[in-house]
């Protein structure tokens, strides 16, 4: 297989900066709610290193992107979060979940913006830099909203869900990695047709004819 190297790092050098900004964000909204967790241990920073997982930020979108995938996603490790310090009880944690995937929108929304502005020529780096960040933080945006613990999204059914759905979640999340590996080989290729759909909606959406 012929790997483009420079390919590569440009999608690497956008994953790392559009990922930094993500949890950078959970971070600051948790520390601005109540918990101080993630500020102590150095998450409140675009520095990547701290929010490095070497299976989910670096294997997983590399293997993605390498093998053409039709949606591009990728997760860092975890912020740490002390919900119950947190002010508005789940509705905080709703907030703290989903201001991640929800600044991977506007970091997609503000990369087509200079992209139609600019009208790169189509096969330099600059082309491929904005279609990348246009279509991994679309990814990401979709991915991180899946309401399966542990991933953001179900932050926000956290906020709805009655106490037996909860219980449910929980046991989920208390699994671990497990839930991840469930998530990607169980219950992804259920939602992968409609979320795939989803996501070449919101890619022509913001910018009509990118070629990824």
């Amino acid at each position: 297989m012929n790997v483009n190297i420079q390919g590569v790092a440009i999608f690497f050098l956008v994953f790392l900066f559009s990922m930094s900004i993500h949890e950078m964000m959970h971070a600051f909204a948790a520390d601005y709610l109540g918990d101080d967790t993630a500020r102590m241990q150095g998450r409140r920073t675009l520095n990547p290193l701290p929010h490095i997982d070497p299976i989910f930020t670096l294997a997983l979108p590399l293997i993605l992107y390498l093998s053409h995938s039709s949606v591009l996603f990728g997760a860092a490790k975890p912020v740490q979060v002390n919900f119950n310090r947190l002010r508005f009880g789940e509705f905080g944690g709703a907030i703290v979940g989903m201001v991640g995937p929800i600044t991977n929108l506007v970091l997609a929304c503000l990369a087509a913006i200079l992209f139609r502005g600019i009208n790169p020529q189509v096969g330099s780096n600059v082309y491929n830099a904005f279609a990348i960040g246009i279509s991994l933080n679309v990814g990401l945006f979709l991915f991180n909203s899946i309401p399966w613990p542990p991933l953001d999204g179900s932050r926000l059914l956290y906020a709805f869900a009655p106490r037996p759905l909860q219980e449910v979640m929980e046991s989920i999340e208390r699994m671990g990695m497990v839930s991840i590996l469930i998530l990607i080989f169980l219950v992804y290729p259920l939602i992968a047709g409609p979320l795939s759909n989803i996501y070449q909606s919101f890619i022509h959406l913001l910018a009509p004819g990118l070629l990824l």
